[in-house]
């Protein structure tokens, strides 16, 4: 103990005094500390000295610092600050009263159902808020979970994750998490890892948390990590019989091998443990194979329309849509009744609320929108012309934005400044400023600065005085952000000794996903080092699509027609089906809209099918009475007539529709 004893007392920067250490781990010490500048506790993790000189480490420490600065969320450890560059290389981190997940597992044994659906739900809404801004975590364990006195949960521990656009560490050796809870494709070395290898690990918690056992267990890694690609847990009820069955569905579905079986977001997981916290008994149905499934196993006889669906269940899955309760999943009270859902999209709400109660089970969700959009339907899944198993729909409401206006809060204590800000439905962080005119501790200014309305939840930054006159020697040039990555914007910053205050998101056609809009203070601005702290407003990329060109389906089969119209995020609408000499059956060959027409994403496009050509129908006849016997030299005359049945059932090519 002594080398961690030699840190006690040591005051770092001259701003953080270490007072106790609270953990260590094989690369890193965790230190309670005071902050002297801010005048609050915080956790000081440093990098071991034996560590301080490896470049993979210390990426590491650089890796954890941007990915958890990119995020806001109460279940994410905060980071205050960051140093890499000097003898001690350490993360300032919000000091956390509790202790890991893993160590309460240990004291306790399996957990009960309430508790491991808290916990795992409050973990899934930190790795939904990380993954909607390209943070994949990629070593979620219950040693990188801390669980405080409250029951409120924490995610820690960055250092190998994966950041959007961005190097970040490979996945090899400590890179690739521990190999109890690793995914299958992090066990076998593949490239791609996303997000539903974070959903994989949080299913072996859900496991290890309910049984108090691990799924997979090994004399060595080597071993463990093959039993992670090749082999089934055993179920938890046979471990601990008194696991709801929907309960153990969820962990053995976000613990499918192949991950384009399992969960594909945290939100489809999250909705699922809600549904079993609110009912244990529920069961979950898996759907038999249908129809359209079975026809696959004739890839021989219809190769180019499987490639076509196969390439679009392909592209449906990746992007998000939820597939998962649609496809797989259902509970066993819902009916099997097929609904077609009418439009509900830019209605009020409440005035046809008993219209549709009246055939769903409605989910609402309230989403922001502006203030001539509350109440009223922006969204609805699933969308309008469908064809629903199911009684259940979800409407996406708008909730409106509610305005204040920022108070002058000038020579204000922090406190005041809080409480106003609090009262008012806005959230607070704070940085300070040297002032000769303002006391220390007290309000200089805010951003956005007085005076300026702002929507009910936008951050305010208190700017306090620090009571102290910098020389020259200890300030610096705001660089010019704007424009820049997020990775350089980074890099200058802890280059001129300033760093992240907030970080905020924003949709722009003007830059790239993941560039910097705005920054404040403004380039050419004279601030001071170590204290300084800058926000940012990055970009999210071009606004969400609202509309959708409809493409050319005539002298297409029905089947390729309904796969492009679903690709293009439009519905299918009525189909009808003509008889037309010139056109093949089943090939299309009218539409409306007509394509090139630009509508709102989710609009039905109808068409016409053909039935083929006109069957030929042989003209009636009208018969004389015989009055005589006909004569011997009468020749009959045997006329073909085409069997409408036989030609009708002959096998034929689905895209040309000639009959073999």
């Amino acid at each position: 103990m002594d080398q961690y004893n030699n840190y006690i007392g040591l005051t770092l920067d001259g701003r953080y005094t270490i007072k106790r250490l609270v953990g260590f781990g094989g690369m890193a010490m965790v230190f309670e500390a005071d902050d002297t500048f801010r005048k609050t506790v915080v956790a000081l993790k440093i990098l071991k000295e034996e560590f301080a000189s490896d470049e993979i480490s210390v990426q590491r420490f650089i890796n954890e610092s941007k990915a958890v600065l990119m995020l806001s969320h109460a279940n994410i450890v905060k980071i205050f600050d960051v140093s890499v560059k000097g003898e001690h290389k350490y993360i300032v981190m919000e000091y956390i009263d509790g202790i890991t997940l893993k160590a309460y597992i240990d004291r306790k044994g399996a957990l009960s159902v309430k508790e491991t659906i808290s916990y795992t739900i409050q973990i899934l809404r930190a790795l939904e808020h990380a993954h909607i801004g390209g943070v994949i975590h990629r070593d979620i364990k219950p040693q990188n979970i801390m669980l405080l006195k409250n029951g409120q949960i924490k995610v820690t521990d960055f250092g190998i994750a994966k950041l959007p656009d961005a190097k970040t560490l490979t996945a090899t050796d400590k890179a690739i998490g521990t190999v109890y809870y690793i995914s299958p494709e992090q066990a076998a070395g593949e490239k791609g890892i996303d997000r539903r290898t974070d959903l994989y690990s949080v299913g072996v918690m859900m496991y290890e948390m309910l049984t108090g056992k691990l799924p997979f267990d090994g004399e060595n890694p080597v071993s463990i990590a093959l039993k992670q690609i090749n082999e089934q847990p055993k179920a938890p009820t046979e471990l601990q019989n008194s696991i709801p069955k929907g309960l153990e569905q969820i962990i053995l579905f976000a613990m499918e091998k192949d991950k384009d079986k399992r969960f594909q977001t945290a939100t489809q997981m999250i909705e699922l443990l809600q549904k079993v916290r609110d009912n244990p008994m529920v069961i979950f149905r898996q759907k038999k194979q249908s129809d359209t499934a079975k026809k696959k196993k004739k890839s021989s006889m219809m190769p180019i329309i499987i490639g076509v669906v196969s390439a679009f269940l392909l592209v449906f899955l990746i992007s998000g849509v939820v597939l998962i309760n649609n496809l797989f999943f259902s509970d066993a009270a819902t009916e099997e009744n097929t609904v077609r859902v009418a439009d509900y999209v830019g209605k009020s709400y409440a005035e046809i609320e008993d219209k549709i109660k009246e055939e769903f089970i409605i989910k609402r969700v309230y989403i922001a929108s502006s203030k001539e959009e509350k109440g009223i339907i922006l969204r609805q899944s699933p969308t309008a012309g469908e064809k629903k198993n199911s009684t259940e729909i979800t409407l996406y409401i708008g909730e409106g934005v509610e305005e204040v206006v920022i108070e002058n809060y000038l020579n204000k204590t922090r406190m005041e400044a809080e409480v106003d800000l609090a009262n008012k439905g806005l959230k607070y962080d704070y940085m300070y400023e040297p002032s000769s005119t303002v006391t220390s501790g007290r309000v200089i200014s805010t951003l956005p600065a007085a005076g300026e309305t702002v929507t009910v939840g936008t951050t305010v930054t208190l700017i306090l005085s620090s009571g102290e006159d910098l020389s020259s020697a200890d300030v610096t040039t705001m660089p010019l952000l704007v424009g820049l990555s997020t990775e350089k914007a980074y890099e200058l910053l802890v280059k001129d000794g300033l760093r992240f205050s907030a970080v905020y998101y924003e949709y722009s056609e003007e830059y790239g996903k993941g560039e910097i809009i705005e920054q404040s203070p403004v380039d050419g601005t004279i601030v001071p080092k170590g204290i300084t702290k800058v926000s940012l407003v990055i970009s999210k990329g071009a606004p969400p699509k609202t509309t959708s060109t409809v493409p050319e389906i005539n002298g297409m089969t029905q089947s390729i027609a309904e796969a492009l119209l679903k690709t293009n995020d439009l519905a299918v609408g009525s189909v009808s089906y003509e008889y037309n000499d010139d056109v093949d059956i089943g090939v299309v060959f009218g539409q409306i809209p007509s394509h090139g027409s630009v509508v709102d994403i989710g609009s039905s496009v109808s068409f016409l099918v053909s039935k083929g050509p006109q069957p030929y129908i042989p003209p009636e006849t009208t018969s004389t009475p015989v009055t005589e016997e006909p004569s011997e030299t009468t020749e009959e005359t045997e006329v073909n007539i085409p069997d409408e049945t036989t030609a009708a059932t002959k096998p034929h090519d689905p895209i040309s529709g000639r009959f073999n």
